[in-house]
C-alpha cells in the first residue's frame, strides 16, 4: 500500500524526537516537518498544535488533523479549518500520567500547607500547621474526561474525598459527580480544593469568575491546568486579595508567555508554572497517530474523534 504523508509542526525542541519516534513506521508514513511542506497536495495528514494562518486551507487533500495536545481549541479557532476534515484529539499515556502527577502534587501541596512553609522559609519563620486527614479534604475536579478521570482516581487512592463536575453526566468510581449548570453551585460549595481540567469552549470560557469563585468555601484553593481562558483573572485576584481564597496554582494563562508585568508573578498567594503540567511525548504518542492513519486507510472510524459542536 502506498505511504501516507504526514506533516508535523511540533515545538522546535521536539523535532528530532518526533522524527525518531516516527522512524519505525517508515513503511506506513512519510514525515515532513513544517515549514518544509513540499507539494501541499501530497500531504494526507497534519499533526500540530497551533496551525499557521492559511496552512490547513492549502492542503487540498487533507484527510485528518491530529492535535499534538489534549485540547483542540487552538485548532478549532482557525478560520480556514476545513469543515469536512476529521479532527482528532490526543489521548496518550504520557499526557494522562503527567497531568495526574501535576494535579496530585499541587493538591498535596495545598492539603499539607507546603505553600505556606515555602513562604515561611523566605521569611525565616518557624511555625508548624495542623495536619488534616485526607478523608476530610474535599477535592473537586472540573472535567471528568481522560485527564480528569485519571487524576480523580489517583487522588481517591490517596484517601481524599472526591467530587467531580462536567457539562454532561459522567460516572467515575469513588467520585460524587455533578453535571450541567444546575449542578455547578452545589459542586463548588463542597470543594476545599478545585481543579480545572475542562476543555475550553464557549460554554466553559471564564467559568471561574466572580460569581462561581464566591461559591467556593472560604479558604479554598484553585488549581488551573486546563486553559487560561477558563479563569477571570481580575476576579481570581480579587478573591485572593480579600482572603476568600487561600491560594492558587496556575499552569495556563490568557496570554502566554505570561507578560512580565502581570500581577500573578509577584502575588504571594499564586504559584506559576509555564504551561508545563503535562507534555505529549513523541515516543509514546507516535503509535497512536500511526494507528489512526492505518484505521483511516482501512475505512474504519478514527479513535478520539472530536465533536466540533461540543469542542472536545
Amino acid at each position: 500500500m502506498e505511504k501516507s504523508t504526514l506533516l508535523i509542526k511540533p515545538d522546535p525542541e521536539c523535532e528530532s524526537r518526533w522524527l525518531a519516534a516516527m522512524a519505525p513506521y517508515a513503511d506506513t508514513v512519510a514525515v515532513r516537518l513544517w515549514p518544509e511542506v513540499g507539494a501541499p497536495a501530497e500531504v494526507d495528514f497534519a499533526l500540530l498544535w497551533a496551525p499557521p494562518p492559511g496552512l490547513l486551507a492549502s492542503l487540498a487533500n487533507l484527510q485528518a488533523v491530529f492535535s499534538i495536545g489534549a485540547g483542540v481549541d487552538n485548532i478549532l479557532r482557525v478560520p480556514d479549518l476545513p469543515r469536512d476534515v476529521p479532527l482528532v484529539r490526543m489521548v496518550d499515556k504520557s499526557l494522562t500520567e503527567g497531568m495526574g502527577e501535576f494535579v496530585v502534587y499541587q493538591c498535596l501541596r495545598f492539603h499539607r500547607g507546603f505553600h505556606q512553609y515555602e513562604a515561611q522559609q523566605i521569611a525565616r519563620q518557624w511555625k508548624a500547621w495542623p495536619q488534616t486527614p485526607a478523608a476530610q479534604r474535599r477535592i473537586g475536579i472540573m472535567g471528568l474526561g481522560e485527564l480528569g478521570g485519571y487524576a480523580a482516581r489517583q487522588l481517591c487512592a490517596l484517601g481524599f474525598t472526591l467530587r467531580g463536575w462536567s457539562r454532561r453526566p459522567r460516572a467515575v468510581g469513588g467520585v460524587e459527580t455533578f453535571a450541567g449548570s444546575g449542578g455547578l453551585e452545589k459542586f463548588l460549595r463542597g470543594c476545599d480544593i478545585v481543579v480545572c481540567l475542562l476543555p475550553l469552549s464557549p460554554q466553559t470560557e471564564k467559568i471561574l469568575n466572580a460569581k462561581t469563585l464566591a461559591m467556593l468555601p472560604p479558604g479554598a484553593c484553585v488549581i488551573n491546568a486546563a486553559r487560561g481562558a477558563h479563569v477571570d483573572d481580575a476576579a481570581l485576584l480579587e478573591a485572593l486579595d480579600r482572603g476568600h481564597l487561600k491560594a492558587a496554582a496556575l499552569d495556563v494563562f490568557n496570554e502566554e508567555p505570561l507578560p512580565k508585568g502581570h500581577p500573578y508573578w509577584r502575588h504571594p498567594k499564586v504559584t506559576i508554572t509555564p504551561h508545563a503540567a503535562a507534555f505529549t511525548l513523541p515516543e509514546s504518542a507516535a503509535a497512536q497517530v500511526v494507528e489512526n492513519i492505518r484505521r483511516h486507510r482501512r475505512g474504519e472510524a478514527l479513535s478520539n474523534l472530536v465533536d466540533r459542536e461540543a469542542g472536545y
